[in-house]
């Protein structure tokens, strides 16, 4: 157990969602299975505006494979699926893998959750053990309690300016301290959620008697297990944090480490403003927010929108009132879905400054490229509203709401599968087959695009509701790979026979969607040369064949221009702790390369990505 050292990980529990759930099914259809292999969910949570058929089709093709091979469905309009998984499925000491990247929620109820590329989630559902690499773990060590107005969001957003969000590439961050004592299930998991802004491989908290409060009050008292540290434990890592010191922190654009304080920009006018997604939409997230709505009005110049995490959220709400006083402040009220966080509906106005409870403000992410998009808690963004400008929470005066004294439980939402196999498994005509990686050769192509460091898998494929409808169809998908910042990318791909990408520091970071390595695949990309690499996408990069190879003199990445013809000598021999020469046939010069491959990701790319791995071990 030394960190680094490479481990196969049982996966108790998967998660898919509609924008990479698709995909995942595909592939898991091409592996000859007849039913998964753990306890599974798959949710429509992200596109479900449904404009045209495309969506429509892929949640009916969604319902009906889960059907088939021992799936719940959660169904559309039952809530977001981190939220009605923390509230209905997760428990402490079990694992789970999903195919979204807030999947870390899970921690906060003393789980190893981890975020992972669609086709390892249907590995997963396989019964394939997970191969990673032991991360270190960070110890983050909370004493003191929350002041009013300051939130959980609040603690994840100091982690953020302390580390950044490549701080975590590579760790686990465990928190620890008389501290977590003041936290409940819901605050821990705002936590655990934003941790995966970090890079962390997961966030963890201990599995004691607030979990256990919890999980009773959800009708789940049997599934808790405490779960605590060693007292000797040794950590990589320890990060000092004194709760009773943290005031309301800010995110400013375009990066949710740009952690300033609220006070430092208080007085900014406001255009609009989104509480919800799955870090801040929990039952007692949204009943502080109504408590300072209640009896107030939005300013006239705000767009308040409220999306709610699960349907037992929506219900509740409506039971105690809070709702009323959530309509009464005139908030627009929205699905219970992801919504503006994945850039489906609400994009800003044209230079926009909007205040959003979400997890990224990614540049461009929320629809509108002009946008000043910020990232804060619930508390600060109510006040906000009702002022018409940033506000401090800790100014004041309102009910912190606790845990209900029960949850209300109606899972009519999540349909049990019958397996029955004389039904069909229905494909509408835009859901098409999934591209599959060649074996390694010789690699002689020239630069595609050069990018800089903290490119985001929005970047590489936008979200939104232009995009989102062609998750299930890489063919189209392809067309928009970096429109955002190289609307000619695509074309260059298709008029060269594909190429290399050139890249800076955390290249890939952000969402899990595996389309960001599947559409490159398809354009004929054969390697990624970069400085560093976020976690997910350089394991979906090696699923799909694209060889993730590192500068080992970063000077070298000044000197290499867009078109630049590059032969990667003798990566067809590719081999564990090796380096490579690369000639720059353009410019007439040498520079080197290495890479971090385990054994096991050199064989996968040499045999052409994961699912042509998975095809020979099945025929051994």
């Amino acid at each position: 157990m030394k960190a680094g050292n490479t481990i196969r990980l049982k996966i108790d529990n998967t998660l898919t969602q509609d924008a990479t759930g698709t995909m995942a099914f595909l592939q898991f259809e091409k592996m000859g299975i007849d039913k998964v292999k753990c306890k599974a969910v798959s949710y429509v949570d992200h596109n479900t505006m449904q404009t045209g058929f495309m969506n429509a089709d892929d949640h009916k093709y969604l319902q009906t494979v889960a059907n088939r091979y021992g799936v719940l469905f959660s169904k559309a309009g039952n809530g977001i699926c981190h939220q009605v998984q923390l509230e209905r499925f997760d428990k402490p000491g079990e694992t789970l893998l999903g195919s979204d990247s807030h999947t870390p929620t899970g921690g906060g109820m003393g789980m190893i959750a981890i975020g992972a590329g669609g086709l390892d989630v249907a590995c997963a559902m396989a019964g394939i053990p997970y191969t990673l690499q032991l991360p270190q773990v960070v110890n983050v060590h909370l004493t003191g309690s929350l002041r009013s107005g300051v939130s959980a969001k609040d603690i994840i957003l100091k982690v953020l300016s302390i580390k950044s969000v490549k701080g975590g590439v590579g760790k686990i961050f465990e928190y620890s301290g008389e501290g977590i004592k003041t936290l409940s299930v819901p605050e821990r998991s705002t936590i655990t959620n934003m941790g995966a802004e970090l890079g962390a491989t997961t966030s963890l908290f201990p599995s004691d008697e607030n979990t256990k409060e919890f999980l009773e009050k959800q009708g789940r008292g049997e599934d808790y297990i405490p779960l605590q540290p060693d007292e000797n434990a040794e950590y990589d890592e320890v990060i000092e944090i004194n709760l009773s010191e943290l005031e309301p922190l800010i995110a400013a654009p375009h990066s949710p480490d740009n952690v300033q304080k609220v006070s430092e920009v208080a007085g900014q006018k406001v255009d609009q403003v989104c509480i919800g997604s799955c870090t801040n939409s929990s039952f007692t997230d949204l009943c502080n927010v109504a408590n300072i709505l209640k009896g107030k009005k939005v300013h006239p110049d705000v767009s308040l929108t409220i999306s709610f995490g699960s349907k037992q959220v929506l219900n509740m709400l409506a039971q105690n009132g809070a709702l009323t006083d959530i309509i009464s402040s005139g908030a627009r009220l929205l699905e219970a879905a992801c919504g503006p966080c994945i850039g489906m509906g609400q994009s800003p106005k044209s230079d926009g400054v909007s205040l959003r409870t979400f997890n990224r403000n990614f540049y461009g992410r929320s629809g509108t490229m002009s946008a000043n998009v910020y990232l804060v808690s619930p508390e600060t963004a109510a006040i906000s509203a009702i002022n018409g400008y940033i506000s401090d929470a800790s100014d004041i005066d309102y009910e912190k709401v606790s845990l209900p004294d029960e949850y209300y439980i109606d899972d009519s939402g999540i349909i049990q599968p019958d397996m029955d196999p004389e039904k069909p498994i229905i494909k509408g005509p835009n859901i098409k087959d999934v591209p599959i990686g060649k074996p390694l050769s010789a690699i002689d192509k020239k630069v595609m695009i050069k990018v800089e460091d903290n490119i985001t898998t929005d970047h590489i494929i936008p979200g939104g509701s232009n995009v989102l409808p062609f998750r299930s169809n890489i063919e189209k998908i392809s067309d928009f790979t970096f429109s955002q910042i190289d609307p000619d990318f695509s074309l260059r791909c298709t008029q060269n026979a594909g190429g290399i990408i050139i890249a800076g520091e955390n290249y890939g970071q952000g969402s899990s969607r595996e389309h960001a390595a599947l559409a490159p695949l398809y354009l004929g990309i054969r390697a990624v040369i970069a400085k560093s690499y976020a976690r997910i996408h350089k394991q979906n990069l090696i699923n799909s064949a694209i060889i993730p190879l590192l500068f080992i003199n970063n000077d070298a990445y000044e000197k290499i221009d867009l078109l630049d013809e590059l032969e990667i000598l003798d990566i067809e021999n590719l081999a564990i702790n090796q380096t490579y020469k690369v000639y720059n046939k353009t410019k007439d010069f040498t520079f080197e390369v290495k890479h971090d491959l385990s054994e096991e990701q050199i064989q996968i790319i040499k045999n052409g990505g994961l699912l042509n791995t998975i095809k020979l071990s099945q025929k051994e």
